[in-house]
């Protein structure tokens, strides 16, 4: 994960594990990585990790469970939910960058629908 200095970190976290979560990356029921676990592996304080799990709990993604540690919602509605307001926040910076180089909609649907039916779409290149 890159850290944007423009943002405070735990909410970049918040942002990351909610996409873990709408992803299928962190599967509905199972346990979530630690604090100390996370806190290694994206290089930040576990201060600021426990912080941004509290948010996921408090946003309904995640479930703290006082002896066995933290748990994926199994509540598919709260992650439809999370899935369509991370859909719509990133539709709204596509749209915010295409017309700031002065493209027109049909233009950027197009260019859209070229990329989606790409066979590397979604891969890194």
């Amino acid at each position: 994960m890159d850290i944007d200095e423009s943002r405070p970190i735990w909410l970049q976290l918040v942002d990351e594990f909610q996409r873990r979560v709408v992803a299928g990356t962190w599967q509905q029921g199972a346990k979530t990585p630690s604090v100390r676990e996370l806190a290694t592996e994206l290089g930040v304080n576990p201060n600021t990790v426990q912080r941004a799990l509290s948010e996921t709990d408090r946003l309904g993604l995640t479930v703290p469970m006082r002896t066995s540690g933290r748990f994926v919602t199994e509540d598919e509605t709260v992650i439809h939910t999370a899935r369509a307001t991370v859909a719509q926040e990133t539709i709204d910076r596509f749209v915010v960058a295409l017309a700031g180089i002065g493209m027109d909609r049909d233009e950027a649907i197009s260019m859209l629908r070229s990329r989606w039916e790409a066979p590397t779409r979604g891969e890194d290149e």
